[in-house]
Order: C-alpha cells, then sequence, then structure tokens
C-alpha cells in the first residue's frame, strides 16, 4: 500500500492487488472517502465514487443535502420498495430488484459520506431488508451456518459488477434498542464491516465496490425499547446512481491515465 500526503490535509491510498489492478482512494481531513477509482492494468481509470467541493469544507459546517427535499412521495408498491430477504423464493429476484432505478429523481451528484449521513438520500434508492441474517444479541458475528443465505445477494452483485464495475454497494449495520446508545453504535459498525468481510472473502465481490456504516438504534424497524431480533439487522441498498450517475458516453466511465 502506497500512502502521500496531498494538499489541503487530504490523503491518497494505493493498494496494487496481484491481478495489477490499482485501487486508488482520497481521503479528506477527517478521513472519510472523496473519491476512490479503480485502474485497470491498460490504463483505464474506473471511478466509484466521485466527491465534490462540499467535501472541502469545514466539518462542522456540514449541511444535510436532504433536508431540503419535500418528504418521500413513492410512485411504487411497498414491495416495490423494501425487499424482504426472508421472504425470497427465487434468487434470481436480488438481481431484478437491485437493477431497478432509483424511485425519485436524482438532483445532482452526491458524495459518498452525504449518503451515509444523509436518511434522506438514502431513501431514494430501494433497500434490501436483511432479516434472513439474524443475529444474536450484542452480537456482530455472522454464523457459519448462514453464509449459504448470502449466495443469491453475492450473485446479483457479482451480475450487476460484471456488467457495471463501477457499482457501489451500502451496507447498513443496525441494532435493537437494548443498551447504551453508543455501544449500539459500534455494534452496528461491526455487524455491517462483517458482512463486506463475507461477502469479499467468500463470494469474491471486491472489497471497494462495498461501502459500510453503522447506524445503531436509529433507524429501529419495530419501535420498541425492549429486545426485537427484526431490528439487529442488515439492510442492503445499490447507491451507485446517487454517488455515480453515469450515463453511456460519460469520459469518466473509462478514462486513461494520459486522458487526465
Amino acid at each position: 500500500m502506497i500512502v502521500e500526503r496531498l494538499p489541503g490535509n487530504r490523503t491518497r491510498e494505493t493498494i496494487i492487488r496481484p491481478n495489477g489492478d490499482e485501487i486508488v482512494t482520497i481521503y479528506n481531513r477527517w478521513g472519510d472517502i472523496i473519491q476512490r477509482s479503480r485502474i485497470l492494468p491498460n490504463g483505464r481509470e474506473v471511478f466509484l465514487s466521485y466527491g465534490h467541493r462540499s467535501e472541502e469544507k469545514e466539518e462542522n459546517a456540514w449541511r444535510d443535502p436532504g433536508r431540503n427535499l419535500p418528504p418521500l412521495r413513492l410512485a411504487v408498491s411497498a414491495g416495490d420498495y423494501v425487499l424482504d430477504a426472508e421472504r425470497v423464493e427465487d434468487e434470481r429476484e436480488f438481481y431484478g430488484f437491485l437493477k431497478k432505478p432509483p424511485v425519485e429523481r436524482i438532483e445532482r451528484l452526491y458524495s459518498l459520506n452525504e449518503v451515509k449521513r444523509s436518511a434522506r438520500l438514502r431513501d431514494k434508492v430501494r433497500r434490501i431488508e436483511m432479516s434472513n441474517l439474524p443475529f444474536a444479541s450484542g452480537s456482530a458475528e455472522i454464523p457459519e451456518r448462514q453464509i449459504d443465505r448470502l449466495a443469491g445477494l453475492a450473485s446479483a452483485i457479482l451480475m450487476l459488477l460484471e456488467k457495471n464495475p463501477a457499482e457501489t454497494f451500502l451496507i447498513e449495520g443496525h441494532t435493537d434498542a437494548m443498551g447504551p446508545e453508543v455501544e449500539n453504535l459500534a455494534l452496528s459498525d461491526r455487524r455491517a464491516e462483517n458482512l463486506a468481510v463475507v461477502l469479499s472473502d467468500v463470494f469474491g465481490i471486491p472489497p471497494e465496490n462495498l461501502a459500510t456504516q453503522g447506524y445503531g438504534e436509529r433507524f429501529l424497524r419495530i419501535g420498541t425499547d425492549g429486545p426485537e431480533p427484526l431490528n439487529r439487522r442488515i439492510v442492503f441498498r445499490r447507491i451507485t446512481p446517487l454517488i455515480l450517475p453515469l450515463q453511456e458516453g460519460d469520459p469518466r466511465a473509462g478514462r486513461t491515465r494520459r486522458e487526465r
């Protein structure tokens, strides 16, 4: 791994894979990803996320870009907006669901950090509730016997990546409302990270195409302060349209180093 210091207290990290791919990530002064790309051995650069000027502002000046958006009004059915993995009978449903477009117009390009921090932005894309992947209370462990339950989702991700290697998926960790809020936030981070590790190590999904974020007990599926297995869960979203709305012919989809 190569780490370089850039102007503005930014950092560029380059990881060289055995196949010759280079994963280049630029972080801002607070450690947030503001740009990530994969450079192929032939020099072609595939952008995975592409930040904008709002990432250069002071951290305490951050403003939720979804704050002034109107309330979400779904033009699709609830079942077409939220997929419960427990009820999936045919694994091909995962691919069909994930490739669907956002449920709202995307006003502009958003950064990965904005998407992670803004619930209103995340609501623009559909989500998969991983209720088929239960966690024990206080645990982030994914038992080996449950890993097979991820095969259909992993297959869908790989199919999407074959068509577009710039796809990015957000793995959200959640907890129930038992225990201290700070501990739940850390626990939810570990749940999301553990799932990302399984998808990469077991199913071969490139880690740079996976983003993780824990939300603790902020977004309960079942409104209760007591122990609730359905609140101890993972939520999965395809966020590519929010952070990299590439169109056919967009030069960012594949510039070479010589063209940059």
